[in-house]
């Protein structure tokens, strides 16, 4: 399966990602999929598109290959578009944007499932919101792989037992 993710459709409305800056945003989007996509999604390649001409490629560094790509000169719904209709396989679009929905069904030619922007969410698959670094917020939830913060707590001991003590 080919995931094909609306970048901006998903970080602006996101609550943990909509007031960051757009850099902000697509980073965060770009390392929750890297550290929980096939959770999130399932299994298959997942490539975030956003508007813009910035830069391309995969984002590597996590559990899950992510392929990043900029509009550049067309609007990103079209770049979707166009990549739905060149996949030979089956595509699920990350989206809640209705007419890119149906334009994506249309062209898709193994068919196209679409699921809203809300699977993706900061709080999706987790049973509840989790606001980053907010209570409650574990590793998991800020894209860190479990065990991840083990050393930043062995370190915040050391710490604050050396202040108890001085």
């Amino acid at each position: 399966m080919l995931f094909l993710v609306d970048g901006y459709n998903i970080t602006r409305s996101d609550p943990a990602t909509k007031s960051l800056e757009l850099e902000g945003q697509r980073d965060d989007l770009i390392a929750r999929l890297r550290a929980r996509g096939p959770r999130l999604l399932g299994a298959g390649r997942i490539i975030v598109v956003f508007d813009g001409a910035g830069g391309m490629g995969t984002a590597s560094g996590g559990s899950v290959p992510v392929e990043v790509r900029f509009s550049r000169d067309e609007d990103a719904d079209d770049l979707i578009v166009r990549l739905a209709a060149g996949a030979g396989e089956r595509v699920c679009l990350v989206s809640s944007d209705v007419a890119l929905a149906d334009r994506v069904r249309a062209v898709a030619l193994r068919g196209a499932e679409v699921r809203g922007r809300e699977a993706v969410f900061e709080a999706a698959g987790r049973g509840g919101a989790k606001r980053r670094g907010g209570a409650g917020a574990d590793a998991d939830s800020l894209g860190v792989p479990p065990g991840g913060r083990t050393v930043t707590r062995e370190l915040e001991k050391l710490w604050l037992e050396e202040e108890d003590e001085g």
